[in-house]
C-alpha cells in the first residue's frame, strides 16, 4: 500500500567552507552549533549532543547578503540560500536584482550534482573595468528533476553562468539559469520521493485480468520538503502522471481538476480524515468514479513522514463544501496497490535434483512443491510461481522448453507451452515471470530469432511482444511488475549487462492483443554490470551489480533511477540471483556462488538454507 515510498531524510547538515554567509539550521531539537530562535532578544548559539536530530524535521534558513560582498562571495551566499527550507525562497531572491527576481523560476527544474557546484569568476577583459562580472558554476551532474517532479538520472559535465551587476554600490545577480542546482547531499535533505497512484490502462487485457480493472500503478516523483507535504502530494497527483508512465495509466480526476482556492493547506483532522475541496471540474462525478478518485488520493498521501499522520479516510468535497464521497482505508481495500502482489507466503527455488521446492515461516526446511514440478525427474533449471500460488511455470535444464502446471497433488505436467531453438541453456528461454493480472512473460534468447513472449493464464498460444531496438543487445533476464505495466530487463550488449525498465503498452482487441515495450531507459546507470534484479516494492527494485572496477554490491534503486532511501544491504559474496517480495515484509533470498541458497530475515544476518540450489523466487 505504497509502503516503499521514500521517507524524508533527516540527516545532519554538512557544509563546505565558505567565505560568505552560512545558513541557520534548526529543528524541533537544535543541531550542534545551531542558532536558537528565541521569542525575544538576540539570536544565540547553543549546542546539543551528536545524533539528537536523527528523528527531527530539519529546517534550514537562508541568510541575507551582507554589505560589500564580492561576486564569488555573493554567489556562494545565493547558492546557500537556495538550500533553505523557505517555501518560496525569499532570502535567495535578495541576492538578485528586482528584474531577475521576477524572472527566476526556481522550481522549474533541479539539477543534482555529485558535490555542491564549484564557483569561479570567468576572465572577461571586456568587463574588467565595468560594473559587470560573470561567475561560472561547474560540477559533475548525476540527475535532474523536471517541472513535473520526475527524477531523471544522467551523468555528465555541468557548466552554467551567472551574471552580476552593480545595484547601487552592491553586487547583485541579474541573469541566472532556470531552476536550482544542488549537491547530492542537499538534494537528499531537501527532497523526498512520493508515489502518486494512477490506474493501469489494461486495454484488451481488461476483461481477462484476474484482479479486475482497478489496478493502481505507482508514479514516483520528488517533492521539495516543506511544512505542507500533504498539500504538495495532492497537487502533484492532480497535475496528472509524469511523461514516462502516461501512455499506460490514467487518472479518474476530470481534466483540469484542482484544489479549491479555499482549500490550499491540507492536513488530516482529529479523526484522521483528510477533507479535500475540489474545483467545479469535479462537481458532477458519479459515486463510482469519485471512489476511484478518493482511492488515488488516499494511497498517494499515506506515509509522508512523521509530521503527517496516517490518513484513515478521504472526504472529497465540491467547491461549496458539499460532500462528493468519503472513502476509508477499509473501504479502499479493493483498490489497494498491494492486492495484486499475492501473499508472498513462500519462497521457491530449484534444488540440486532440479525439482522445485519451497520455504515457509512454519517449515524452514525446503519442501518439494505438490504436483509434477516437485517430483523426481522434473528436470528444471528455472521456475516462476503465479501470484496466487496456484500455477507454476518451469524451464527445462537445457533451456529449450517451458511447461506450466498446477501446484497440487495429482496435477499433470502436460505438453510444453513453448519451445526455443536457441541451442543450449544460455541461448534458450529465460526464467519466466508472472504479472498480477495472470500473464506469464518469458524471453526467447535464440540468437537467430530473439523475442519476448506473453502467455495469458499460461495458455497454449503466446502473444509476441514488440521490442524497441536493443542495438545488438540480448535480454538475459526479466521481471514483471505486479501491475503488469512495467518490465525490468537485464540486457547484455558489448560484454556488459545493464538494467533497463520499459513500460508495457497494450492495444488491439481481446482476441488479438498487441503488446509493446516502450520507453526503455537505464535504471542503475552507475552500475557497469548487473547480475540480478527483483521487484522490491511499488516503485523499487533490488539489484546485484558492480560499478566499473568495483566489487559486487547489493542495493535498492527506485524505478526512476534514483537511489532508494533504504539502509545498505550487506551483500553475500557472488550473488547470481536475488528475490524480494513487493510487500517488503518478507526476507530477501539469493543464490550465491559459494554458499548456495541464502536467506536474509528482517533484522538478522544472512543464513544458508541449502548449499546446492538455484533460481530463487517469490510468487511473480
Amino acid at each position: 500500500m505504497g509502503a516503499d515510498r521514500y521517507r524524508p531524510r533527516r540527516t545532519r547538515r554538512t557544509r563546505r567552507p565558505l567565505g560568505g554567509p552560512a545558513l541557520l539550521v534548526c529543528g524541533a531539537l537544535l543541531l550542534t552549533g545551531c542558532a536558537s530562535m528565541p521569542d525575544s532578544g538576540d539570536v544565540r548559539r547553543v549546542d546539543s549532543s551528536p545524533g539528537t536530530d536523527a528523528d527531527t524535521q530539519v529546517r534550514v534558513y537562508g541568510v541575507s547578503p551582507g554589505k560589500g560582498e564580492q561576486p564569488v562571495e555573493l554567489v556562494n551566499g545565493f547558492l546557500e540560500a537556495t538550500t533553505s527550507s523557505e517555501e518560496t525562497l525569499p532570502t535567495a531572491k535578495e541576492y538578485l536584482t528586482k528584474g531577475a527576481a521576477r524572472r527566476w523560476e526556481p522550481f522549474a527544474t533541479t539539477t543534482v550534482l555529485a558535490q555542491p557546484p564549484e564557483v569561479r569568476v570567468e576572465p572577461d577583459p571586456g568587463e574588467r573595468d565595468s560594473d559587470g562580472r560573470t561567475v561560472v558554476l561547474s560540477g559533475k551532474r548525476i540527475a535532474t528533476v523536471d517541472a513535473t517532479h520526475a527524477y531523471r538520472p544522467g551523468e555528465g559535465d555541468y557548466e552554467e553562468r551567472i551574471h552580476l551587476s552593480k545595484a547601487g554600490s552592491e553586487w547583485r545577480i541579474d541573469s541566472l539559469p532556470r531552476g536550482l542546482v544542488l549537491g547530492e547531499a542537499d538534494f537528499q535533505r531537501m527532497y523526498y520521493s512520493v508515489n502518486k497512484y494512477y490506474f493501469a490502462e489494461l486495454g484488451p487485457d481488461a476483461s481477462n485480468s484476474r484482479v479486475g480493472q482497478d489496478v493502481l500503478v505507482a508514479d514516483p516523483v520528488y517533492l521539495r520538503m516543506s511544512i505542507d507535504p500533504v498539500t504538495a502530494a495532492v497537487k502533484a497527483l492532480l497535475d496528472g502522471p509524469t511523461s514516462w508512465p502516461d501512455p499506460v495509466v490514467s487518472t479518474s480526476f476530470p481534466s483540469g481538476t484542482a484544489l479549491s482556492r479555499r482549500d490550499q493547506k491540507l492536513a488530516p483532522d482529529d479523526s484522521n480524515t483528510l477533507k479535500v475541496r475540489l474545483t467545479d471540474r469535479a462537481a458532477h462525478v458519479g459515486e463510482a468514479r469519485c471512489a476511484r478518485m478518493a482511492a488515488q488520493l488516499l494511497f498517494t498521501v499515506q506515509g509522508l513522514g512523521q509530521s503527517s499522520p496516517e490518513v484513515g479516510s478521504v472526504r472529497l468535497e465540491r467547491q461549496d463544501g458539499a460532500e462528493l464521497c468519503t472513502l476509508s482505508r477499509d473501504g479502499a481495500r479493493s483498490f489497494a496497490p498491494d492486492r495484486v502482489n499475492g501473499s508472498g507466503a513462500h519462497q521457491y527455488f530449484v534444488d540440486a535434483d532440479h525439482r522445485v521446492v519451497r520455504l515457509s515461516d512454519e517449515a524452514r526446511e525446503p519442501q518439494a512443491v505438490p504436483g509434477p514440478f516437485g517430483e523426481e525427474g522434473a528436470g528444471l533449471r528455472a521456475v516462476a510461481v503465479s501470484r496466487d500460488e496456484r500455477l507454476a511455470a518451469g524451464v527445462t535444464e537445457d533451456g529449450r522448453s517451458l511447461y506450466v502446471s498446477e501446484l497440487r497433488s495429482g496435477a499433470q505436467r502436460g505438453g510444453a507451452k513453448l519451445h526455443s531453438q536457441g541451442g543450449g541453456a544460455q541461448y534458450g528461454l529465460s526464467a519466466p515471470s508472472w504479472d498480477g493480472l495472470g500473464g506469464l512473460w518469458v524471453a526467447d534468447r535464440n540468437p537467430g530469432a530473439p523475442k519476448l513472449l506473453r502467455l495469458r493464464e499460461g495458455a497454449d498460444k503466446a502473444d509476441e511482444v514488440r521490442l524497441p531496438d536493443l542495438e545488438g543487445g540480448v535480454i538475459t533476464a526479466l521481471r514483471m511488475s505486479a501491475d503488469g505495466t512495467r518490465i525490468a530487463m537485464l540486457v547484455k550488449r558489448a560484454g556488459h549487462t545493464t538494467l533497463r525498465l520499459g513500460r508495457v503498452e497494450r492495444s488491439g482487441g481481446e482476441s488479438a492483443p498487441e503488446l509493446s515495450v516502450r520507453g526503455l531507459h537505464p535504471v542503475s546507470p552507475r552500475l557497469e554490470d548487473v547480475d540480478a534484479v527483483s521487484w522490491a516494492g511499488d516503485s523499487r527494485l533490488v539489484v546485484a551489480g558492480r560499478e566499473s572496477g568495483g566489487v559486487q554490491q547489493l542495493q535498492y534503486v527506485g524505478t526512476d533511477g534514483s537511489p532508494a532511501d533504504v539502509p545498505a544491504v550487506p551483500g553475500p559474496n557472488g550473488v547470481e540471483a536475488v528475490a524480494a517480495f513487493e510487500g517488503q515484509n518478507r526476507p530477501l533470498i539469493a543464490e550465491t556462488t559459494n554458499d548456495g541458497i541464502v536467506l536474509l530475515p528482517p533484522n538478522e544476518d544472512w543464513k544458508t538454507v541449502v548449499k546446492e540450489g538455484s533460481a530463487p523466487v517469490y510468487p511473480g
